[in-house]
């Protein structure tokens, strides 16, 4: 809707933890206002996942030009022995200039790549690191499982069933857009579709036919209603539901325009084909079979590998939650401090310093490669990072939707077949660390010892 963000509901400052409170009342303390770099990336990507599609950028960008103290939450943080009133009026009056770069919403990324970067004062760059990583974490999860579970079912739709399982109405909400990015046809989430001009779709569930004394009656009458519905036909017997279908076809005759039935548990490939065997006897070859309950992209891919006549499947749980990798081990790192290159020396975590930009390398159409370089130098291949942001100003207009989700198909198809399958790749997508970036760690290693 016009007007309406991902942060409309609350004050995106309040999204933060504790200790960048304290710190930014530390650094304020000292007079520590110098230009910081902030590079946002995950170290290693899930188990057995071979590409991560980046999402979330849209939102992270709502809460940035927003980001105000409102009174609400300054009086809140007075209720507090550890902030001083000179510092809380000095963040009443804060407002973010900082600059901003990031790969675009839907780009495939892989483990060392910055996802964004933050260039700001460092205490605007630090206050603004937990809802940074909120936001991009949760969306590039879903919207990266969301693609494993659409490419498993082979071209036919998919429809995002997962609000009622999913962590809340914010990741819900947030989460319908990122799943619609990974490929999802629809959603059931009527607030998203509202809000993202996601299509939404949905039709009954077992309680209205439960509702009912006789399961006859209650297809009849939705039917009626909703002459193109799809009905749910395994209340209590999905072959029982099917004839009564059947039945319901013959009584309406020509009127008879149900566009599909839906299977929501029990031996879905051998009901599927009971059930498109009996449609078509009855003349009905045109109802479609969609199926759902507890899918995941392991059950759908056994199910269109073994041609099962089904035609679409609806996915909550599984794909509303992150299924089997839900988090990444995302790390948003200082990089520099008033041009002085910043680094990590924590085993297994390590943090190249200073501004970066990524590469990526095309071999006959696909994706052969990335190098992360030193924002300054030049590799070869396309750079992924662009300016979105300056002076906390978004510097050209929200894309539209559908050109961030066909990014992301197009994308996808990019990759190494390999690196596309739901198996772990036998040859990993290759990331390399530039020669001059690896140098640059090193010398600033040299200065640490």
């Amino acid at each position: 809707m016009s007007g309406e963000t991902a942060f409309s509901a609350y004050n995106p400052a309040a999204l933060v933890d504790l200790y960048q409170l304290t710190m930014a009342q530390a650094y304020w303390h000292e007079g520590m206002h110098g230009e910081a770099v902030f590079s946002l990336h995950f170290r290693d990507l899930p188990r057995g996942r071979n590409f991560v599609l980046a999402a979330g950028l849209h939102a992270v960008l709502d809460a940035l030009e927003s980001f105000r103290f409102d009174r609400h939450t300054l009086d809140y943080l007075a209720g507090h022995e550890l902030f001083r009133e000179d510092f809380l009026r000095w963040l009443e009056d804060l407002r973010l200039d900082a600059t901003v770069r990031a790969v675009p919403e839907g780009t495939v990324v892989f483990g060392q790549e910055p996802l964004l970067e933050v260039t700001a004062p460092v205490i605007q760059g630090q206050l603004v690191e937990s809802l940074i990583m909120n936001q991009i974490h949760v969306q590039s999860v879903l919207a990266s499982g969301a693609a494993r579970i659409v490419a498993a079912a082979g071209g036919r739709p998919v429809v995002d069933f997962a609000l009622r399982r999913m962590h809340g109405s914010d990741a819900a909400v947030q989460g319908a857009r990122a799943m619609y990015i990974g490929g999802a046809h629809a959603t059931s989430n009527v607030l998203a579709g509202r809000r993202y001009g996601i299509p939404v779709t949905g039709t009954m569930a077992h309680s209205y036919v439960q509702a009912h004394a006789d399961e006859r009656a209650a297809l009849r009458a939705f039917a009626e209603l909703y002459p193109e519905t799809t009905l749910l036909i395994d209340t209590w017997d999905a072959l029982d539901g099917v004839d009564r279908v059947i039945a319901l076809a013959r009584e309406q005759g020509e009127q008879f325009s149900v566009a599909s039935i839906r299977i929501d548990s029990g031996d879905l490939e051998a009901l599927a084909g009971t059930c498109r065997q009996r449609l078509d006897e009855a003349g009905l070859s045109q109802v479609r079979i969609l199926v759902s309950g507890g899918l995941d992209e392991y059950r759908i891919a056994r199910l269109v590998q073994n041609d099962a006549p089904i035609d679409g499947f609806g996915v909550g749980t599984h794909m509303g939650t992150g299924g089997h990798a839900p988090t990444l081990d995302l790390a948003y790192k200082l990089v520099a401090y008033e041009g002085r290159p910043c680094i990590k020396t924590s085993p297994g975590k390590p943090v190249y310093p200073g501004a970066k930009q990524v590469f990526r390398q095309q071999d006959a159409g696909r994706f052969s490669g990335d190098t992360v370089a030193a924002h300054d130098e030049r590799q070869d291949g396309a750079p992924l990072l662009n300016e979105v942001m300056r002076d906390g100003r978004r510097t050209a207009p929200d894309e539209a939707l559908a050109d961030i989700r066909a990014r992301a198909a197009a994308q996808v198809r990019a990759l190494p077949e390999d690196v596309r399958k739901l198996e772990a790749a036998t040859e990993p997508y290759r990331v390399n660390i530039s020669p001059a970036l690896r140098q640059a760690h090193e010398d600033a290693l040299g200065t640490r010892r």
